[in-house]
């Protein structure tokens, strides 16, 4: 019997409105976990997630038949309905439009799991903002500084 077979690796960035901090350690693995429940209720797999206050990454293992930026548009809106529900923040919590969405091979995986676990550790060396420059630069994606996320001057 014929079937389809894939292997699609994809790490999904995106920041908080504002890139404001909100994401506050005492609730964010809490709203891991919840975003975790959304993409598996779509049929793929998370197979790591990790952030810092001001944005989020992760890995996921995708169907072919899953449109990506329906499952970012569900996580976005739905974990932004969580969090405003739970009033984890003291003021309205969004995040902000667009994402990045980053492409590896399984050999990578190891690399990119471990790379999204150490978030803080390695974001006390480099800005947000230098990260996701360099993953597009990286990715030789072209793009234009006032089409990227709205930055808030450290």
């Amino acid at each position: 019997m014929a079937g389809t077979f894939s292997q699609i690796y994809i790490q999904v960035v995106f920041a908080v409105k504002g890139r404001q901090s909100l994401i506050h350690t005492s609730w964010e693995e809490e709203l891991y976990k919840y975003i975790n429940g959304i993409i598996t209720n779509k049929e793929q797999k998370l197979l790591a997630i990790n952030g810092m206050p001001d944005h989020v990454h992760f890995l996921i293992g995708m169907r072919p038949s899953c449109c990506l930026s329906d499952l970012v548009r569900e996580i976005k809106k739905s974990s932004t309905a969580f969090v405003n529900e739970k009033k984890f923040c003291k003021h309205k919590f969004q995040w902000q439009q667009g994402y990045g969405a980053f492409s590896y091979s399984h050999s990578a995986l190891d690399k990119v799991i471990s790379y999204i676990q150490n978030q803080k550790k390695h974001h006390s060396k480099r800005t947000f903002q230098d990260e996701y420059k360099a993953f597009l630069t990286s990715y030789q994606i072209e793009y234009k500084d006032e089409y990227l996320f709205e930055w808030i001057e450290d």
